[in-house]
């Protein structure tokens, strides 16, 4: 059965408690939740308190997102991510979320290596330390300066470090990147939304445009669902909409219903988790 998850950001009018209960309804085996809506990360409930309260819903609590422009590395950012990894940690979570800088600075050749590889190396034993993964999201937008999964899986094999970092396979920006290799081995997140609008073009596709998948997506999501489970993918696939359509709906919980029934059945599942 495809192990569908729901990130805060697709009902991000919901709060923290009618995310849980929206997705224990929805079947999903998990949430991710995030820093970057405008109430406070877990509504301000104290982090133990909010993970109990996913797992007597029978939630796995997947990522708390996120460290931005963690291949920016200073002192500074590694005080955020510590304080992030012990909120994380304390609320039981499995990993927290890796999102590069998307500025377009540190792209040169060799100097995004090097800032990726000097993250990471110091990364490594905080994530360690607190039991967590480090979940990388390369974007596909064109100032971002990790875009490449393969750059990222040749910095994670360099530090010999494949158990405690893995790649988010996003739909979206999987396809703004061109596309290649899909590394299922290495991912340990999937996030999957769908674009419908027929007049842009690949290079038009912002966040705002990503909605719900159903049978009018261009992303091309249930054949890059595919490809990854024959590659032996079997992770959560989470939907991460941006839309402000989707977040101005009346009744997320049904539109939700309607697109996981959409996939699995497309994926020769029953529609019904």
């Amino acid at each position: 059965m495809l192990p569908l998850a729901l990130n805060h950001m697709t009902v991000a009018r919901l709060d923290y408690v009618g995310l849980l209960d929206l997705a224990a309804r929805l079947g999903c085996v998990g949430v991710e939740v995030r820093n970057d809506l405008p109430q406070a990360l877990f509504d301000g409930l104290g982090p133990a308190e909010a993970g109990r309260m996913a797992r007597d819903r029978g939630l796995r609590l997947l990522a708390v997102a996120e460290i931005k422009r963690f291949n920016d590395w200073s002192a500074e950012k590694a005080r955020e991510a510590r304080e992030l990894m012990h909120i994380a940690a304390t609320a039981g979570a499995e990993a927290v979320s890796l999102i590069p800088r998307n500025d377009g600075q540190g792209m040169g050749n060799g100097e995004r290596q090097a800032n990726l590889r000097l993250a990471l190396k110091d990364l490594q034993p905080m994530l360690e330390d607190h039991g967590l993964i480090g979940l990388i999201e390369p974007l596909g937008f064109a100032v971002c300066a990790l875009r490449s999964k393969t750059e990222a899986v040749e910095a994670i094999e360099a530090l010999n470090a494949t158990g405690r970092f893995k790649l988010v396979h996003d739909t979206f920006h999987h396809t703004l990147a061109g596309g290649g290799p899909i590394y299922a081995g290495h991912t340990g997140m999937v996030h999957v939304s769908g674009v419908t609008d027929p007049g842009l073009g690949i290079d038009e596709m912002g966040d705002g445009h990503r909605v719900l998948v159903d049978q009018r997506d261009r992303l091309g999501n249930l054949d890059q669902l595919r490809a990854l489970k024959d590659a032996g993918y079997s992770g959560p696939v989470s939907m991460e909409s941006f839309a402000k359509d989707v977040h101005d709906l009346s009744d997320p919980g049904a539109a939700l219903a309607l697109s996981f029934s959409f996939m699995r059945s497309s994926m020769g599942e029953p529609a019904h988790g």
